[in-house]
């Protein structure tokens, strides 16, 4: 690179990069907690929730694919709808709105491992000047290069899903033992052969909850500058990503109420870590084995979100919806550096500020409000003559029923709060 180039990010993610990326953002930690809210809702049936919110998922999964094939480019979202619809105060609110979404998950994410650090220590720990910490070493880790920070996701991702994988394996000889439509008695069908009133609303509100485990694919979009291939492998890697999480979570679903009776799931405070000891009473430990598990999940899950969050704003500043001084590369690392630093202030900020929980529920929102601009965004595209195809696409029919989809479940969402 002569010294009259400006340095640019670092094209060097791989397919299986991609989809393992994917796939660490969609298991995370909270899967140890969801699988007793949603028994106490659907009974056995959970994983029907799991199920439902893949297939509505998949649709803005899909339009994502597309637009991750089409315009590879840091902060997608923002890049999209600024393309489609024209208007930079919703492309910025869109970009502001998906870095809300990471900065909360990483603060929150943080406290969650400098409190579990402090549980499994067994002693007094200064939680958020240790969680700032986490941030901080996050951050050097991702300034210091993409491959750095996708091999550690590929070691975190691979434990976090060894940890679900295990349960499977040792519960697998349950399977088949109990009635995997049997709902709360309150819910249940009346009258045999009577599925006309199959409790749907409450499968949907299931899969609202569950839906937020399959989104990782807004975290691939945002690095797909950096991709190798992203015509081919953007697409690929997050179809791949969501059809593997689908699996685990599913037979984990499967696995857990066949072990276990879905009342007590629905009554545990740690419902997983009560299939785990049922499946494997041989396994002396195994407590401690599950929080360092826990420990590489979290950490995970914060160190995707502040990648996402350093390219958006890396993205959106090359876009002119923010100051151009975010979207400086480091010569010799290849890394938003800027992006990283006033990242790390905004999180440190909010970890001190003890707000966080409060910003984070209204986030979920937002986030769907963000993919209902997106599939429509990729709809007028799609619609607009001289628009460049990618290398995969999808029918008009895909993004209409993505922005529909999505509409439903803002509804549900606000009338279930």
């Amino acid at each position: 690179m002569s010294d009259s180039e400006e340095p640019t990010l670092h094209r060097s993610i791989s397919f299986w990069q991609v989809a393992i990326y994917g796939l660490g953002s969609m298991l995370g930690a909270g899967i140890y907690a969801l699988v007793g809210k949603a028994a106490d809702t659907l009974g056995n049936a959970i994983w029907l929730a799991f199920l439902a919110a893949m297939i509505v998922a998949l649709l803005t999964g899909l339009s994502y694919a597309c637009v991750g094939s089409r315009y590879p480019k840091a902060g997608g979202a923002a890049f999209v709808t600024q393309r489609a619809l024209k208007l930079p105060w919703l492309s910025y609110v869109v970009g502001l709105c998906v870095t809300m979404s990471g900065l909360t998950s990483m603060a929150t994410g943080s406290q969650a491992m400098a409190e579990t650090i402090e549980k499994g220590l067994g002693v007094d720990l200064p939680v958020k000047l240790v969680a700032i910490g986490i941030v901080f070493l996050v951050g050097l880790l991702i300034y210091r290069g993409i491959r750095e920070s996708m091999w550690a996701n590929l070691i975190c991702t691979l434990i976090e899903a060894s940890g679900l994988i295990f349960i499977v394996l040792m519960g697998m000889r349950f399977w088949g033992g109990v009635d995997y439509f049997e709902f709360p008695p309150a819910t249940e069908p009346t009258g045999a052969g009577d599925w006309g009133t199959l409790p749907f609303f409450l499968i949907l509100q299931g899969a609202v909850v569950m839906f937020f485990s399959f989104i990782g694919f807004e975290d691939v979009l945002n690095v797909s500058e950096e991709v190798k291939n992203p015509r081919r492998d953007v697409p690929l890697g997050i179809i791949s990503a969501m059809v593997a999480s689908t699996l685990i979570y599913m037979a984990v679903a499967i696995t857990a109420v066949s072990v276990v009776p879905w009342q007590e799931l629905a009554a545990s405070k740690a419902p997983l870590m009560d299939v785990a000891k049922a499946a494997a009473p041989w396994f002396r430990g195994i407590d401690m084995v599950y929080l360092v598990i826990t420990l590489f999940a979290i950490g995970n899950t914060a160190l995707l979100n502040y990648i996402m969050g350093s390219r958006l704003l890396y993205g959106m500043s090359r876009q002119g919806l923010l100051p151009s001084v975010l979207g400086r590369v480091h010569p010799v690392r290849r890394t938003p550096h800027v992006a990283i630093l006033l990242l790390f202030g905004i999180v440190a900020t909010l970890i001190l500020s003890g707000s966080v929980k409060q910003l984070a529920e209204s986030t979920v929102l937002l986030l769907l409000m963000v993919f209902t601009v997106v599939n429509l965004s990729l709809l007028v595209l799609k619609l607009r003559p001289g628009e460049p195809k990618g290398g995969f696409e999808v029918p008009v029919v895909i993004p209409a029923l993505g922005v529909l989809v999505c509409l439903i479940l803002i509804g549900v969402r606000i009338a279930s709060s």
